[in-house]
């Protein structure tokens, strides 16, 4: 696979080709990167010497070209309303690659026994009413996996955050016993956690934990194979963790008033200062985070149990011969598209800083709705503009609503030359939860349209998201391409 982000986002002409004919804001999908990232896990997998399963997080972005082309990979895909699995089996899924996770409706519970997809229960509640669908309707059993919370370390403490989803750890035998008793109705698969942290030592303890449950299972009867271990693998959005580190510290200064302000009206993502100390904590995603995606799945298994006599948890699920499934949304819509947006003004301010208006607003592209830095790309509508790299020019960007929350970021963005009206800014690498995530018809203002766009030889092809087929689509290995990595927002001397 060629440098695609690289190479779309180096050609200005087809950049405005598409904002002429589509408008602005459009996104622009690579269904092809979806199949490499699918790749990048099982690469993991066989470097471990294990078995499993990668399922695509559908609520990352609802793209048809993407869950198109995945099913066409030896990806499968995780889905978490009604929705999302009509959206799945339209677009070329089995059911036997299907899961259903998240919560779910009596609704989506009776189409997914009617299909016999994979239900990944996360109360008791669900568990009964899948139950009772089953045996009322007289359905087959169903493959069933049963989501754990609140784990505990049998050796040094290790902090569990609150969760909504899943079965407490602790009530492990019960949930095992009442599986047992339903097994005219449910097929007992294994168990799953999916825990909101980035940190190793508390994704390592649930899987631990979840090992000690698979292996009291038989007790019951059952024969469970598999551990499904979530998603939260994460996406290193910035090129240059000194720049990151850089650009927090100053926003420190800023927040305690001994610099000047870096953000619109003094926003302190999450700090604050109070009596000359800086209070709050910075709310802010972990944006340089070199141990993500693959590397970070790499590294867990590499992760020694302790309570299992020292041995990695990817020698544990060998000895055992369980399966391992991820479901990955972000880290597999790396580098897989970007957002395009047109520039309608740029007005000048008192103190040397720009206001530029884009068409398009927050919902479109909710980079600070989600905590991710990220400065976009000047895409200028004139071929023989200067972007030579320098200090940069001090822009607010602006959204097109009639608010003044309304803003695209709320700090300084520094951009390579002062962009003129009818220029594109490109925000990369947001096809994870940034393109369609919380995009609204707010003020009868447009939402993005959704353009798949791909190499076909040495010309770029594209269509509209809903008319993607990869109906010449050849299965092979792909090789590594380059990733667009931002830098982290600068800050004025």
């Amino acid at each position: 696979m060629q440098d695609d982000l690289v190479d779309l986002l180096a050609r200005p002409e087809l950049t405005h080709d598409l904002l002429d004919a589509l408008g602005s804001p459009l996104n622009v999908v690579l269904p092809d990167r979806i199949a490499h990232n699918v790749q990048t896990f099982r690469d993991v997998y066989r470097k471990h010497h294990l078995r499993g399963e990668v399922f695509y997080a559908h609520k990352a972005n609802r793209s048809s070209a993407f869950i198109r082309r995945l099913a066409a990979t030896t990806g499968r895909i995780d889905i978490a309303s009604l929705g999302e699995l009509q959206h799945a089996l339209g677009a070329g899924f089995t059911p036997q690659q299907i899961m259903a996770t998240g919560p779910k409706t009596r609704e989506l519970l009776w189409l997914a026994a009617r299909s016999g997809i994979t239900v990944n229960i996360d109360s008791w509640g669900e568990l009964d009413d899948l139950v009772e669908l089953v045996r009322g309707h007289r359905l087959q059993p169903v493959p069933t996996l049963v989501r754990l919370s609140a784990f505990t370390s049998a050796g040094s403490t290790v902090l569990s955050r609150p969760s909504r989803f899943g079965l407490p750890a602790a009530d492990a035998d019960r949930v095992l016993r009442a599986i047992a008793d339903a097994s005219d109705a449910v097929e007992f698969v294994g168990v799953a956690y999916h825990l909101d942290t980035i940190g190793l030592a508390e994704k390592a303890t649930a899987m631990e934990a979840c090992l000690a449950v698979l292996a009291g299972a038989h007790r019951y009867g059952l024969h469970p194979r598999v551990i499904d271990i979530g998603g939260g693998f994460g996406v290193d959005y910035l090129a240059d963790g000194a720049q990151w580190e850089a650009w927090t510290s100053e926003l420190a200064q800023a927040v305690l008033g001994r610099r000047a302000e870096l953000t619109w009206g003094g926003h302190g993502y999450g700090w604050r200062a109070e009596a000359g100390k800086l209070r709050g904590g910075l709310g802010l995603y972990p944006a340089y985070r070199p141990l993500s995606g693959p590397r970070y799945l790499d590294e867990l298994l590499a992760t020694s149990a302790a309570g299992m006599g020292g041995r990695t948890l990817a020698t544990l699920l060998q000895e055992h011969l369980y399966d391992l499934w991820v479901e990955p949304g972000r880290a597999l819509l790396d580098q897989a598209g970007a957002m395009l947006a047109r520039v309608l003004e740029v007005r000048a301010t008192g103190n040397g800083v720009h206001l530029v208006r884009l068409d398009c607003n927050a919902s479109d592209v909710s980079l600070e709705e989600h905590g991710v830095m990220m400065d976009p790309l000047l895409v200028p509508a004139r071929p023989d503009a200067d972007l030579q790299q320098g200090p940069g020019h001090p822009v607010y960007l602006l959204g097109n609503l009639c608010l003044e929350a309304d803003l695209i970021t709320r700090r300084l963005v520094y951009l390579p030359t002062l962009p003129q009206v009818g220029d594109a800014l490109a925000f990369v690498n947001t096809a994870g939860y940034f393109m369609d995530f919380s995009a609204n018809h707010a003020l009868h203002q447009p939402v993005a349209r959704t353009v798949a766009a791909w190499h076909d030889g040495s010309r770029w092809r594209w269509r509209l998201d809903q008319q993607y087929w990869p109906l010449d689509i050849a299965e092979a290995a792909m090789p590594p391409s380059t990733d667009v990595r931002v830098t982290a927002p600068e800050v004025a001397a």
